[in-house]
């Protein structure tokens, strides 16, 4: 019988489907496979557009394109999928999809929330200023009505627990005032309602370690990309006396993939725990055209390697806590992803197969 040497868990976004608050800013029907096929190559050998393989361009709507991604990451030693989580003083954005599942209890598999807590913006049109949605903390009644509104997820038996606490992830957590008092709130709330508790994982995006006990938090994970000289960088002095071309100004970032992140990326925390996260790969020029940031030649080979090394970190942990963190299964307008594309198809997730499944 196989047994898996980590817990992968897998940021997913909710994004393939149409909202009106997406329409007002980008145009009717908008989802990010718009973006993703406007993508054009902005350098020699630069992979785009990244388009869907065996998926196809899915709808989250639709209760077949679930199930079709839940079989997949399954099948390919996947535990279960984060579910990006969109909560603005009571708004909610994107939620159907995951709604649904919860409603449905389908497709039966493992899953978590991230409250992706920051405000929603034309930054990828160039308009930063111009304000979708704003992410706002009212106060103690309102975080207690965003608790019970997350508390029937909290006791769903698909959701992914450590020591039998629901896990939850906040993707800004040092943007929410009074952060101790609203963890302390929440863990209150949780055992009212007979949890054990809540697992709070905090996202760090800087460069400089986060100490989750400090805030009332019991794991950190890594999100940010490492900090290594780029190719040709848009913030090089020199770039302008080595690249003069026309055609080379157009060029975003380029970092190389086998040097960037030959290792995962984690803080080592001395007041809770940390898990590792690793990435397949990036490209944001879809959204950002020569703004974007681009580690060029990723391949499921050396996001293999990256992999073992992270399952090699958490390896002495007790199971539950041997979680390593995978951004993402599905972001494609940030080319990221190991859902099946035209160039690779299934080798990024065989990578995660063949690195966890032992």
């Amino acid at each position: 019988m196989s047994s898996k040497a980590a817990r992968v868990i897998a940021m997913y976004l909710p994004q393939y489907h149409p909202i009106p608050e997406n329409d007002s800013m980008w145009g009717k029907g908008f989802t990010e496979w718009r973006t993703v096929t406007n993508a054009k190559p902005l350098y020699p050998g630069h992979y785009q557009p990244k388009l869907p393989g065996e998926l196809g361009f899915y709808d989250l709507r639709l209760p077949e394109a679930r199930e079709a991604q839940a079989h997949l990451a399954r099948e390919h030693g996947v535990e279960g999928f984060c579910y990006y989580h969109y909560w603005f003083g009571g708004k909610r954005l994107l939620e159907r999809p995951f709604n649904d599942v919860l409603a449905s209890g389908k497709p039966d598999f493992p899953f978590c929330l991230c409250w992706a807590n920051e405000s929603w913006s034309g930054v990828w049109v160039g308009k930063p200023d111009e304000i979708i949605m704003e992410q706002t903390y009212p106060g103690p009644d309102e975080h207690a009505a965003h608790f019970q509104a997350l508390l029937p997820a909290f006791r769903d038996p698909r959701y992914m627990r450590v020591d039998d606490k629901p896990i939850f992830f906040i993707y800004r957590p040092m943007k929410i005032p009074e952060l101790e008092a609203f963890i302390a709130q929440w863990r209150e709330l949780a055992h009212k309602a007979g949890l054990s508790g809540i697992y709070f994982i905090g996202i760090n995006h800087r460069s400089e370690p986060w100490e989750p006990g400090t805030h009332g938090f019991d794991a950190v994970v890594a999100h940010r990309l490492p900090d290594t000289r780029p190719w040709v960088s848009r913030r090089d002095p020199m770039r302008w006396l080595r690249f003069r071309t026309q055609e080379a100004r157009k060029w975003p970032t380029i970092y190389p993939y086998e040097e960037a992140l030959k290792e995962p990326v984690y803080d080592k925390a001395k007041t809770g725990e940390w898990f590792p996260t690793v990435y397949p790969n990036w490209d944001t020029s879809a959204r950002h055209g020569s703004r974007g940031l681009v580690m060029h030649g990723a391949t499921p080979e050396l996001f293999g390697e990256q992999l073992r090394k992270a399952v090699a970190l958490v390896a002495d942990r007790t199971p539950d806590h041997r979680i390593v963190m995978l951004k993402s299964w599905n972001e494609w307008a940030e080319g990221n992803y190991v859902e099946p594309d035209q160039r690779f198809g299934r080798q990024f997730l065989q990578a995660i197969q063949r690195a966890v499944i032992t």
